[in-house]
């Protein structure tokens, strides 16, 4: 694919809003501004003819009907869209339990499970889906990933992550492996604070980084807001250069769209707008903030470059790869996948 230099791409960014509509300020922030695309959280999802409307309209504020519309739906504890309109749907943790007993069960599941989401995502227009977590949790870390991973062996990590991949793919939802190099080990919520991981290298080389290596050829990566100490001491990943171009692109090998964790996120101290900047020189294709504050919008924004032209090539390459949805019969897919996973389900109290 060719990326022509006079080309005119959109911003490195992309966007939350702050409610189930856009505001008139909203709307024309995002028409003068040209992020690349936005981002959904519980309070933007009300139904699903207003969700519809809503991706509509976000989409027709910069003009591009391949402006990427991304949410988290994991399951478990990270699911914004969830009943009475959506499945509420098990957290990953699930399909490690059954990975114990059966691993291709497990990974038939996973894949089916991941089938289900993509289906409901992609008849509201959301075609990224931030999941799979190849995250592997470590005792004594933060239960900040606890459930939401595919529990702590790095073979069964890769193979439920990659399932899930295939899974949400077949549906015509882009996946996003989260988050590059590894939160598992992470000592603090990095919603909260920042972060320190000071294992060695060959550990997190023989853990951590294990399933992103196995699923380099994901679409789509986000980067941890995480210290590790052995390669980078001052900086988290998201703004170290180290990090991301000697690990992600390096070590594990990840050539895909990458994209910040939230940029908002207190785990990153000092002005926002600095901290966006620090990303995309890093090595981050395209920077995400999440909270739909406006005034931290603009800041981030004032000065917000077009996209490179690697970094739009590897987005068009992500298009490009995602195939057609074909149809389903949901119901029959339900009952299947309820039979399969009944005997590990649990109820969480």
């Amino acid at each position: 694919m060719t990326v022509h230099d006079d080309e005119k791409r959109p911003r490195a960014a992309i966007l939350g809003c702050a409610g189930p509509t856009l505001s008139e300020e909203e709307t024309f922030f995002f028409e003068q501004t040209d992020p690349l695309g936005f981002i959904l959280f519980a309070r933007n999802c009300i139904d699903p003819d207003q969700v519809k409307a809503l991706v509509a309209s976000m989409r027709a504020t910069v003009g591009r009907t391949d402006a990427p519309v991304l949410i988290d739906q994991e399951g478990g504890r990270v699911q914004r869209l969830g009943p009475p309109h959506w499945k509420d749907r098990p957290a990953q943790n699930l399909f490690a339990r059954i990975a114990e007993d059966d691993r291709a069960l497990a990974r038939e599941a996973a894949s089916i499970n991941a089938r289900l989401i993509a289906e409901e995502l992609i008849q509201l227009g959301i075609d990224v889906d931030c999941l799979p977590l190849l995250d592997v949790p470590v005792k004594g870390a933060h239960d900040i990933i606890g459930d939401r991973a595919f529990g702590m062996d790095p073979d069964i990590v890769s193979e439920l992550g990659q399932s899930v991949i295939t899974g949400l793919g077949a549906g015509g939802v882009t996946a996003v492996i989260k988050h590059l190099p590894g939160h598992g080990r992470a000592n603090a919520d990095s919603h909260m604070a920042l972060p320190y991981v000071d294992a060695g290298k060959n550990a997190l080389r023989r853990t951590d980084f294990l399933p992103f290596k196995n699923a380099r050829f994901a679409p789509w990566g986000m980067t941890a807001h995480v210290v590790y100490e052995a390669f980078d001491p001052m900086r988290p990943a998201t703004l170290s250069e180290t990090v991301i171009m000697d690990v992600i692109r390096g070590e594990i090998g990840f050539q895909g769209f990458l994209v910040s964790d939230d940029i908002s996120m207190k785990a990153l101290s000092g002005r926002i707008e600095a901290n966006a900047a620090a990303a995309l020189e890093a090595g981050c294709d395209a920077v995400l903030h999440c909270n739909g504050d406006m005034h931290e919008m603009h800041a981030i924004m004032r000065d917000m470059p077009e996209m490179t032209g690697i970094a739009w090539e590897r987005f068009q390459t992500g298009l490009a790869v995602r195939p057609a949805s074909d149809p389903i019969d949901v119901p029959t897919l339900e009952a299947e996948l309820e039979k399969m996973t009944a005997k590990w389900a649990v109820v969480e109290v």
